[in-house]
């Protein structure tokens, strides 16, 4: 006898309940009522193959309700995917396995995207999408798959989820499918109580394709997707489904959402689903059935490799296995150098955010994976350079994305870019509103995805703009995030150097802090090393024995070499130190670092933000220039003055701490 459609989604169901009830910890109920639809997507639709979870055509599917993460265990356990065994289902939620509470794509195989946070995943899921269209239109049928996002309730409710599916309408990204899980409960209970959306006319209006199913009959499951399959436009399918399915006492309602069923409850659904296996054992029909679907994308993939990427001629296979593997080319470090060069006698003074926009007229023909963006601020952050056309819904070979007003979108479908492969996208706003982009740019760095954000307008030198637009605060809050680079360069050179830093940090998403305000050249001579990749280096040294260390980032450098020159007016020797990334210097070894901090008595830091952080460097005896408090509206130059970043602070804040 065959095994029915029912028999798998129960596996998945029994797998769940019992890993969560083992755990004493976790969420039952998605995995349970969204179990039909997986089963299908897994068995009768989603192209892959289990054995090889990261070949490149592959079809991406994400968990966007990453609490329900069984559900995707489940299936990778089912389906054969390597590392995912029976042992790691019974240690889920523990120390060290490979079945985190919500999953995480660098521990385990076949995860696309780290999700938890509610709307990530589905925002995520907007830059595969996008990058499988753009590879497509560049690189041909080599790249011809489809993105398929599980949501829930709660994803559809999050703010970053309407800026996402604006974005994918927008673009026409037809080959991105969501499977809405329709349940209709939340944590509080109903979500009546707290949401009264048409989600289907909500995607309706946002130019998506959607319809209501059945989430529990496989039939229209694969109708829909079928009929999505051939839509010109991204399609929702929102599937109706009853949360904790097959659960007699807890089914549809907010009980079965987020603990343990109990063993009464755990044996009365296993009575109601008619599964009489032990914990944790599937039984051997069933799960060579589940096998069997994991292997059939194996022909698939050998064909894919043998008639598409062995088609391609030599040169183009070369660059697109490049592409894919992440690998910079060399241009890259050829135009730079000879950038640095050119610069060396130039002194021709520029706000950062310009440098940056030479430094991409430079950087962008030799690195040809690099994408740029901007959200509604293209003219302020000087994103889009001859290399970078736009692309559109009507062309996808451009190589800049006009995001919209949505910053928090566009840092969550640049990491899906960067997971996707092929690129290495950034995306570009005003510093001030990192903030909107808070929860991408933490998952950026917890996923180690090579993602960049150019954030522009970076301290009181904004000016007029005022204090709602003047990031005091920002840069301490984003240094505090692990594996985050910030980097805010001084001049031209440091720019451009912070440029490739960025783009060899494989491991780490960067964000370059620029300024609105025009800067003096502070680099003035060549070097061949990039001396901000170390983080921190000596920019000017001391006229004799070092009485005082000045650091400084971005816009300050100059003033603490003003500052410098006018301690050595006063016979007190002066050394300058830049620190165009603060998370760098302290990845460098100790002997380096304590060369860079140096014996001085007196240390001084500068810079238009507020301290936190700074301590690290100067100690909590250290002087401070910089700000305590959010800023003012008026030109720039006046608000140095005003709020006291000068040379004068500097050489105040030195003979004060000087030894008597």
């Amino acid at each position: 006898m065959s095994v029915t459609h029912d028999q798998m989604a129960n596996a998945i169901r029994a797998l769940s309940m019992d890993a969560v009830e083992k755990a004493k910890s976790g969420h039952p109920g998605l995995p349970m009522g969204a179990a039909d639809m997986a089963t299908v997507l897994f068995t009768q639709v989603l192209k892959y193959d289990a054995a090889d979870p990261h070949w490149p055509d592959r079809d991406r599917f994400v968990l966007s309700a990453g609490h329900g993460s069984m559900l995707l265990y489940s299936l990778l356990y089912l389906t054969g995917t390597p590392g995912m065994t029976i042992e790691e289902i019974k240690n889920f939620r523990q120390l060290g396995s490979k079945t985190p509470g919500h999953p995480e794509n660098f521990v385990t195989s076949g995860v696309e995207t780290t999700t938890g946070p509610l709307g990530q995943g589905l925002a995520t899921a907007v830059g595969m999408a996008l990058a499988e269209r753009m590879l497509n239109a560049e690189f041909g049928d080599v790249v011809d798959h489809h993105t398929y996002v599980l949501a829930s309730d709660g994803d559809l409710m999050e703010g970053v989820s309407q800026e996402a599916i604006a974005i994918a309408g927008h673009l026409r990204l037809n080959r991105m499918i969501v499977l809405y899980d329709d349940n209709g409960i939340c944590i509080d209970g109903p979500t009546s109580i707290s949401d009264s959306v048409d989600q289907v006319k909500r995607f309706q209006a946002c130019r998506w394709d959607a319809v209501r199913i059945d989430g529990h009959d496989p039939k229209a499951i694969l109708r829909a997707i079928r009929k999505a399959q051939k839509s010109d436009k991204p399609t929702l399918i929102a599937c109706k489904t009853t949360i904790g399915f097959g659960s007699p006492k807890r089914a549809g309602t907010s009980k079965a959402h987020g603990e343990p069923l109990g063993a009464e409850e755990i044996a009365g659904t296993r009575a109601a689903l008619n599964w009489t296996a032990e914990p944790f054992v599937v039984p051997d029909d069933i799960l060579s059935a589940w096998r069997k679907a994991g292997s059939k994308g194996k022909r698939v993939a050998k064909a894919w490799r043998e008639s598409k990427l062995g088609a391609m001629d030599s040169a183009r296979r070369a660059e697109f296995e490049r592409r894919l593997a992440g690998d910079l080319p060399p241009a890259l470090a050829d135009a730079v150098r000879s950038a640095k060069m050119r610069l060396a006698d130039d002194r021709t003074e520029m706000a950062t955010r310009k440098a940056s926009e030479a430094a991409l007229g430079v950087i962008a023909p030799a690195v040809p994976e690099l994408i740029t963006g901007s959200a509604d601020l293209t003219g302020s952050n000087n994103t889009k350079v001859a290399a970078t056309p736009a692309i559109s819904p009507e062309n996808y070979l451009g190589r800049f994305v006009h995001w919209g007003i949505r910053e928090h979108g566009m840092a969550a479908a640049v990491n899906g870019m960067a997971l996707h492969g092929g690129y290495i996208p950034s995306g570009a706003t005003f510093l001030v509103f990192a903030d909107y982009c808070r929860p991408s740019l933490r998952l950026a760095a917890l996923m180690k995805t090579r993602a960049i954000q150019v954030m522009t307008h970076d301290s009181i030198g904004l000016g007029e703009d005022g204090p709602t637009h003047q990031p005091v605060e920002t840069l301490a809050g984003l240094r505090a995030i692990p594996n985050l680079l910030v980097f805010r360069p001084a001049d031209q050179t440091e720019t451009y150097e912070c440029w490739q830093a960025a783009l060899e940090a494989r491991n780490s998403p960067s964000i370059l802090a620029l300024t609105r305000q025009n800067l003096p050249a502070v680099r003035t001579t060549f070097v061949e090393e990039n001396l901000s990749s170390r983080g921190a280096y000596e920019l000017a040294p001391a006229e004799g024995e070092a009485m005082v260390t000045i650091f400084a980032s971005g816009s300050e450098v100059s003033i603490a070499l003003e500052g410098r020159a006018a301690l050595a007016a006063k016979g007190i020797p002066a050394r300058v130190v830049s620190v165009p990334c603060m998370d760098l210097f302290f990845e460098q070894d100790e002997d380096y670092r304590r060369q860079i901090i140096g014996t001085a008595p007196v240390r001084i830091a500068v810079e238009a933000a507020i301290r936190m952080g700074w301590d690290a460097l100067i100690g909590d005896t250290g002087g401070f220039v910089g700000m305590h408090g959010f800023g003012e509206s008026a030109p720039y130059k006046k608000l140095y003055e005003h709020f006291n970043i000068t040379s004068n602070a500097i050489v105040e804040a030195a003979v004060q701490r000087l030894p008597r």
